[in-house]
């Protein structure tokens, strides 16, 4: 039987690289060999390609809010007592804060470092004028993770208030289950369906994903980016930086595991989470990969992953630390070490709560620009080679998740060195 799931797995991931390759080389015939006009843009970029690729995005965005309650509830209730729980939370959490700090840091060192706005000067009257702006600021951020309404959260997809209301029902349920053991049986049986219906869904992913490269290719032409290349530049080496260097330092310090063999097992998740470029989205297949590859236990990856997809922006945060110094040197407005600091803080505070979806971290971005004075004008600059760097950035934030879950794990005797072993 376990010889049998190990070649569907590896089925699926073959699948996933097939088309994520097809989809790149058609996408870059049609942009390069197919003229431009009603067919190619209508019918086949806006049209097919649009419909399979949004359509699947739209089936994963559909499991989600279901996902998420149902697997933070059975989560908790696994883990049990409160004492524990406590132990495991403080642990993730601040592993994902530390993760995202180190993030941030490395993003304006490495800005600061190669300058990927000087020699391209606007005045602040030269921008495009854009409205992605929210009322937030921290007090807010901290209370919006409270629900008003726990169904209209669910209903609205609202991620930190749905597992603030799971961790709560989850804890009671813990507390009481002798004497409701059909609500208990109720949540399990539901979580069962909510990931039998995910494996479902997963089938249709190489289509998914060979529609949304390929649209990308075909969309986005060197003309978009090329004025922007230090831009993107910084924003890669710092992902590349967080992610093989950052992560694998940590997972050799913290519990001397082989990293190039985590990232052969988790190399699957990270392709997965660069096509759809929504990190909630990937929550099903990253909890499967940690429990039947890593060898972690899924009561634990039940709570930290999903926990993760809400929190912990890695990838995001080294995307807006690029940003801020970028936008700060093209309108000539210096930062100062207090303003850096400020950066810091304010892209932290940001990741928390912030939705896991596609440029979400454009919004956020907003408000690191106002706290440091700059003008949000100059994300308009960037929106345009944006939709690359939140592939590549989506792939980061989803290996943070899973690197900070299995060191908690290996510390909390939540692991099967084992299943890990295995090829």
């Amino acid at each position: 039987m376990s010889e049998t799931k190990s070649k569907t797995k590896l089925g699926f991931s073959a699948q996933i690289f097939i088309a994520l390759f097809l989809g790149s080389v058609v996408g870059l015939f049609l942009h390069f060999f197919l003229r431009e006009g009603f067919v190619r843009d209508a019918v086949i970029v806006d049209g097919v390609l649009n419909f399979v690729g949004q359509g699947f995005i739209r089936l994963l965005q559909m499991l989600v809010a279901p996902l998420v309650f149902s697997s933070i509830v059975c989560g908790t209730f696994a883990i049990g007592d409160t004492r524990t729980l406590g132990k495991v939370g403080v642990k993730i959490f601040l592993f994902y804060l530390a993760t995202t700090v180190i993030a941030i840091s490395t993003a304006l060192g490495v800005a600061n470092l190669f300058n990927p706005g000087v020699g391209i000067t606007l005045s602040q009257e030269e921008g495009v004028s854009i409205n992605l702006s929210e009322d937030t600021n921290v007090v807010s951020t901290l209370l919006n993770m409270i629900p008003r309404n726990p169904f209209e959260a669910l209903a609205e997809g609202n991620m930190m208030q749905i597992i603030f209301y799971a961790v709560f029902l989850g804890l009671v349920l813990a507390k009481i289950a002798s004497r409701v053991p059909v609500v208990v049986s109720f949540f399990e049986q539901f979580n069962e369906t909510v990931l039998e219906l995910t494996n479902f869904v997963m089938f249709f992913a190489p289509f998914g994903v060979f529609a949304l490269i390929c649209r990308t290719f075909t969309s986005i032409g060197f003309s978009a980016f090329l004025p922007m290349l230090k831009y993107m530049f910084c924003v890669v080496l710092a992902l590349i930086v967080q992610c093989f260097v950052v992560y694998p330092s940590m997972l050799s310090f913290f519990t001397r595991l082989n990293p190039l063999r985590f990232f052969k097992k988790f190399f699957p998740v990270m392709t997965f989470a660069f096509t759809t470029s929504v990190s909630a989205a990937v929550v099903p297949f990253n909890i499967e990969t940690m429990v039947k590859k890593i060898g972690v236990s899924r009561k634990l990856t039940s709570f930290t992953i999903p926990l993760g997809a809400t929190i912990n922006m890695d990838g995001t945060a080294i995307m807006q630390g690029v940003a801020v110094v970028f936008i700060s040197q093209i309108y000539d407005m210096p930062l100062t070490l207090a303003n850096l600091l400020t950066v810091i803080f304010m892209t932290t505070v940001a990741s928390i709560g912030t939705a896991g979806l596609p440029s979400i971290g454009l919004i956020t971005l907003t408000m690191i620009l106002v706290s440091v004075g700059l003008p949000t004008e100059g994300i308009a600059l960037i929106m345009g080679v944006d939709r690359i760097l939140d592939m590549l950035r989506t792939a980061v934030n989803v290996t943070g998740d899973a690197v900070c879950t299995l060191i908690v794990a290996k510390q909390n005797d939540e692991f099967d060195s084992e299943i890990f072993a295995q090829n």
